[in-house]
């Protein structure tokens, strides 16, 4: 597998200085699992970062304040160790951990939604974030209503493909989009199309039906 569409340096910065939201750090988290190229820019991130912090004048602490976190460590009971999971066939794996913890398990066990003919949702439940995080399923050759933005989207293809533009996205690949985009991506042949979708604005859909549908739909 060979990621070809990457996360931009404004989104990777931010992850890496945890200001980012939790659907996007959710995101950019799944991706990062799933490609070397930008893992490593994230480990660059990260040195800088740490340069930066030692670069800046110590602080010097309160009387007292050393003494009193070692004495709420040691009053504090340990937490018994987890039992340990065991390890599955990496083949078999095709959530990246980071957005399985949040699934609660793997492709073949997940409950779908019906959100139109063709295409099934799975709302991932984010209390306290705005954007939105979903998991789509499109079936093979499904097209998305054509529209544009009313803010940011990010999609992450976690299985088969998209075809956006002139670009195809595969496993993987990245997309961002925001308020000067319009397109009708669809998914490619073969397998259907798996992808973590996170907006932080509903869509505008051109069609007359697909825009009456859209409180329904919830996008």
């Amino acid at each position: 597998m060979t990621v070809r569409h990457h996360i931009g340096d404004d989104l990777l910065l931010s992850y890496a200085a945890g200001t980012l939201d939790e659907a996007s750090s959710l995101l950019v988290a799944t991706h990062l699992a799933l490609c070397p190229a930008c893992r490593a820019r994230a480990a660059a991130a990260d040195d800088l970062g740490g340069a930066l912090l030692d670069a800046l004048p110590a602080a010097e602490l309160s009387p007292g304040l050393h003494d009193a976190v070692l004495a709420r460590l040691r009053a504090e009971p340990l937490a018994a160790p987890a039992p340990a999971t065991p390890l599955r066939p990496r083949s078999e794996i095709v959530i990246p951990e980071p957005l399985r913890s949040y699934l609660g398990g793997d492709f073949e066990t997940l409950r779908w939604t019906k959100l139109a003919p063709r295409v099934h949702q799975i709302a991932i439940d984010l209390p306290n974030c705005r954007p939105r995080a979903r998991l789509l399923r499109f079936q093979a050759g499904t097209r998305v209503p054509a529209h544009s933005h009313a803010g940011r989207e990010l999609t992450l293809v976690l299985s088969g493909s998209l075809c956006d533009r002139d670009a195809v996205l595969a496993r993987g690949d990245v997309a961002e989009t925001d308020e000067h985009t319009e397109h009708q991506p669809h998914a490619g042949p073969g397998d259907d199309c798996i992808c973590l979708a996170v907006t932080d604005a509903p869509l505008r859909f051109k069609g007359v039906l697909a825009r009456l549908l859209q409180p329904w739909f919830g996008i």
